[in-house]
């Protein structure tokens, strides 16, 4: 299966924080020519030094997914990823003049009206869609994360957190494509137990969240600017993370991704496993 490679028609930009480090940043997303794949660019730095986003060059996976190479890191990129991945951008230059992407809300909304506001430009190469023929696992305990043959790119997520009332079941499954990913996904912002916050500020985490950009559960009260926007926002958090976190494979497929209780290390792992799987 083949389909014409994609990039923007041209750059646009935003500004914000980061919600790790609450850092000021200016991010611009930039067309590139066929065969540069999404890479990341640090405007800040002298040299501008570029950070492909593949699995080759993930550096960290707590809490959030970071890329680096030579000391050089970009902190957080599954949101962004998430949009692109959705999108079918196979070309783009993601620039930065900090370390992390802005939060926005929370979610990939302000990443998909990014999209949206300059459109997509079809280039005059083809890319190649991988389909999987059998499945791939990763299972860690009571994490457990399959790949199976699909027509067309599907992720079904199991969210269970058996001590919070309000977590301890949780499903969404979704064909994802630009409409249902801006309808379904990208509104969804990230969350946490309010139990855990004293624990990732002390781990240096969370610096610029807040109820703007962030959903905190305390028992079974929800904590958040708007109130919940979908009453399962959390799962469909979980979804947006993968989505963004299996863009870094770095080739295109299809398949239907089946999660229990994964986070970005056992998305990444998955992405490792696919990709060993079809090299």
């Amino acid at each position: 299966m083949q389909r014409k490679q994609k990039t923007l028609k041209e750059p646009v930009s935003f500004a914000g924080i980061g919600i790790h480090t609450g850092k000021d940043v200016h991010m611009r997303f930039c067309p590139a020519p066929v065969g540069t794949g999404i890479v990341f660019k640090r405007t800040d730095i002298l040299s501008q030094p570029i950070i492909p986003a593949t699995i080759d060059y993930v550096i960290d996976t707590l809490r959030h997914t970071t890329i680096g190479s030579n000391n050089v890191k970009i902190h957080t990129v599954e949101h962004v990823l998430a949009a692109i991945h959705a999108f079918e951008i196979d070309n783009l230059i993601v620039e930065l003049d900090n370390i992390e992407p802005p939060v926005g809300n929370g979610s990939s909304d302000i990443f998909v009206d990014m999209i949206e506001k300059v459109g997509l430009e079809e280039q005059n190469s083809f890319t190649s869609i991988v389909k999987i023929n059998t499945p791939i696992y990763f299972a860690d305990n009571d994490i457990q994360v399959i790949a199976l043959p699909h027509e067309g790119l599907k992720f079904s997520y199991t969210l269970n957190y058996p001590d919070t009332k309000l977590l301890r079941a949780q499903f969404y499954s979704v064909e994802v494509n630009p409409e249902s990913f801006k309808r379904e996904i990208a509104p969804c912002r990230t969350f946490c137990l309010y139990e855990e916050i004293s624990h990732l500020l002390d781990k240096g985490l969370i610096k610029g969240a807040s109820l703007d950009n962030a959903v905190v559960i305390k028992e079974d009260v929800i904590l958040s600017k708007n109130g919940l926007f979908f009453n399962n926002e959390m799962v469909r958090h979980k979804i947006l993370d993968m989505i963004g976190d299996m863009k870094l494979v770095g080739f295109n497929f299809h398949a239907h991704i089946i999660s229990i209780r994964s986070g970005h290390s056992s998305n990444y792992q998955m992405a490792k496993a696919l990709a060993r799987a079809n090299t």
